[in-house]
């Protein structure tokens, strides 16, 4: 369980990502991320796949989308259902929801927009509730 707070870079990523900011995000979590040496580092990879996969999606990059999207999965698998307070279960159903055209589409470059109703936030719970990892 991790009792120590927030670092300030992850809160503002979250910010970012909540204002559909990906790039943002990306920047924010990316900082982190390089200073984070331990073996859980990869979950931080994971939200910055999923906010560069977002942004990819919103400038139109639909292979990019793909190949992100399915990235960051594997990234995020092993620290499901909670990391950091982020409901990774959540997450990446709501984004697989968002991508789910894209994902089905067959061609290469298909003429997608991403659907800012499907877009997943992400809402930060108790620390109390990470899965050990």
């Amino acid at each position: 369980m991790n009792t120590t707070p927030y670092d300030p870079r992850f809160l503002q990523g979250v910010v970012f990502f909540n204002d559909c900011e990906f790039f943002e995000a990306h920047e924010s979590w990316e900082d982190l991320w390089a200073d984070d040496q331990s073996p859980s580092r990869t979950f931080f990879q994971g939200l910055i796949q999923v906010a560069v996969c977002l942004h990819h999606f919103g400038n139109g990059n639909i292979r990019g989308a793909r190949k992100l999207y399915h990235s960051s999965r594997k990234y995020l698998e092993p620290y499901r259902p909670f990391r950091e307070g982020v409901d990774l279960e959540k997450l990446l159903r709501e984004l697989e929801d968002c991508c789910r055209e894209i994902l089905a589409a067959e061609e290469d470059f298909p003429d997608i927009e991403i659907d800012p109703e499907r877009i997943p936030e992400i809402h930060l719970q108790s620390q109390g509730s990470d899965a050990p990892g």
